[in-house]
């Protein structure tokens, strides 16, 4: 079974109205746990996703680029690090209430900074196929 046949098994619902429930991790992508959420997989979205992710306790998600779409994640737990910019020169530190964006072609790497407490956050995305559009980024290359 697809990962989209898969998602699809959690949708109730259509004609113009998709429900997710709750429910819990069930995929992962660079370290990251996903609950199931909603995009171009399971719903049919034309150009969104939207998901809550985790990075369990000392996790890192490694760098990478999104080619050409935004993203905007809301912390719900815990705390993390962003290392971003050409080389990843660049740190912000961010806590529970939180709101980050994401320019498209930034590079970032995503540090959870405790090791007993996951991060979780809701994660929105410009682009309805949630990580295809994404690409490993060289800590040690220069743009």
């Amino acid at each position: 079974m697809g990962e989209s046949e898969d998602l699809k098994r959690y949708v109730e619902g259509g004609d113009g109205i998709s429900v997710i429930r709750g429910s819990s991790n069930c995929r992962s992508w660079n370290n990251i746990q996903y609950k199931p959420g909603v995009s171009a997989k399971n719903v049919g979205s034309k150009n969104l996703s939207m998901n809550v992710a985790t990075i369990p306790p000392g996790g890192v998600a490694y760098a990478h680029i999104h080619v050409g779409f935004e993203v905007m994640l809301y912390l719900l737990e815990g705390r993390v690090r962003h290392e971003y910019g050409d080389g990843l020169k660049k740190t912000v530190e961010n806590e529970a209430g939180d709101f980050i964006f994401i320019e498209p072609g930034v590079p970032h790497e995503v540090f959870n900074m405790s090791d007993s407490e996951p991060v979780v956050a809701v994660v929105a995305r410009s682009d309805a196929s949630e990580w295809e559009n994404i690409i490993p980024y060289d800590r040690t290359a220069s743009r």
